[in-house]
């Protein structure tokens, strides 16, 4: 639900905002940046204690894992993120991660 409700329809509109509004309004890109990364802090704080968002890898990172991973072509710095930071690594890992990122080239 996490997901459902909050990463997807607020990294759609930063998307939106950013990319392909025909203007750009500065307080709704910056909302919907700050937002953002407000999730990957949940997101953070979800995975301190466990390797993968529910404990073990489930649909859960599978679904949230392509929305963070563009997080540098949203402009978004995670740095301050460790968690997220080391999960990404290990999801990234996994072969079929890998092939699925690559769709479409």
């Amino acid at each position: 639900m996490f997901h459902m409700a909050n990463q997807g329809p607020i990294q759609s509109q930063l998307f939106y905002f950013q990319r392909y509004a025909q203007e750009k309004i500065p307080l709704a890109i910056e909302r919907y940046e700050k937002e953002s990364l407000r999730i990957y802090g949940v997101l953070d704080q979800q995975i301190a204690d466990k390797e993968f968002i529910c404990g073990e890898y489930s649909i859960v990172d599978m679904a949230v894992y392509p929305w963070v991973a563009l997080h540098d072509f949203q402009g978004l710095n995670i740095d301050e993120f460790a968690n997220l930071n080391r999960w990404m690594a290990t999801v990234a890992q996994r072969p079929a991660v890998a092939k699925g990122m690559k769709v479409p080239e």
